[in-house]
């Protein structure tokens, strides 16, 4: 199924011990480009965040923004570094002694000394951590493919629409491309018969052979089988599951580079003007599969 490169999602997740939320925005992007933003303890679990990502996005810029909270305290240890607290009052007596100060130290001297009291996060198991945070991330990715396919869907019926187009005027095409040379061959003798004044003697062999050179030249039978050919390959890898992006941009590629031959070879302003509109049209639908997965 087509998928957009565009979409959002948020997940949320608790186990008792971490509280996450976790958003993800995606656009397009040649390649699969992961940019992960998360509190430095939890860099560890990059290469899982990633490979969870990688299962089920195979294009585009992905963003993630994970944060936690820790439900209580358990998460919390606090260490109190009791000698630098016996040596920060030792120094303070000694300055009211020496200096002969009247004054009591309290606990807030001690305290304002912030190395004494610390707060750090305790180890807490890998795999605990891991299984909360999934959740959290694997409800974000769907929420996020949910968007990627209705935007997909919406892509996948315009760009059909935009074909259905293009083969009817490719099909106008082919129904004018034998009458050009027909009208080749009349033109040619309308003017040989007005430079030789009315004169009825006119060679056909020659005249045939002019013809048959100009039609050799002006034949495009190839270019629009081929074009038609990709059309048909285009419309069947709509249907795919996999990620298409790619090959339908190889098709677009190769859809224009047929045009642009029919357009050089065509001598008719009837066949040149649907090359512009297609050309048209080709642009259009290039500029959607940008977005396409």
């Amino acid at each position: 199924m087509i998928k957009s490169m565009t979409g959002f999602g948020r997940g949320e997740s608790t186990d008792g011990i971490h509280n996450f939320n976790v958003e993800i925005k995606t656009v397009n992007h040649r390649y699969n480009d992961i940019i992960i933003k998360m509190p430095k303890h939890l860099s560890y679990l990059e290469e899982k965040i990633k490979k969870t990502i990688k299962d089920k996005i195979n294009r585009g810029r992905v963003e993630i923004y994970i944060s936690l909270e820790y439900v209580d305290e358990s998460g919390i240890e606090v260490k109190v570094d009791i000698p630098l607290a016996k040596a920060y009052k030792a120094g303070l007596d000694r300055i009211i002694e020496e200096l002969n100060i009247e004054d009591n130290i309290k606990l807030s001297h001690i305290l304002s000394i912030s190395e004494i009291i610390k707060t750090e996060r305790k180890e807490l198991d890998e795999d605990v951590t891991w299984n909360c945070l999934k959740v959290a991330l694997e409800m974000a990715l769907d929420n996020v493919i949910n968007m990627r396919v209705n935007e997909g869907i919406a892509l996948k019926l315009d760009m059909e629409t935009q074909l259905k187009k293009i083969q009817g005027m490719i099909e106008e095409i082919e129904r004018r491309s034998p009458l050009v040379v027909e009208e080749y061959r009349q033109k040619l003798k309308d003017r040989i018969a007005e430079i030789l004044d009315g004169d009825s003697s006119i060679d056909e062999e020659k005249i045939n052979y002019e013809v048959i050179l100009f039609a050799d030249k002006s034949d495009i039978n190839e270019e629009i089988v081929r074009f038609k050919s990709h059309i048909k390959q285009f419309l069947r890898s709509l249907e795919e599951k996999e990620p298409i992006g790619r090959k339908l941009d190889f098709l677009i590629q190769e859809m224009n580079r047929e045009i642009n031959t029919i357009g050089s070879k065509a001598n008719d302003l009837t066949i040149c003007n649907n090359v512009v509109d297609i050309k048209s049209e080709l642009e259009k639908i290039r500029e959607q599969i940008q977005n396409v997965e």
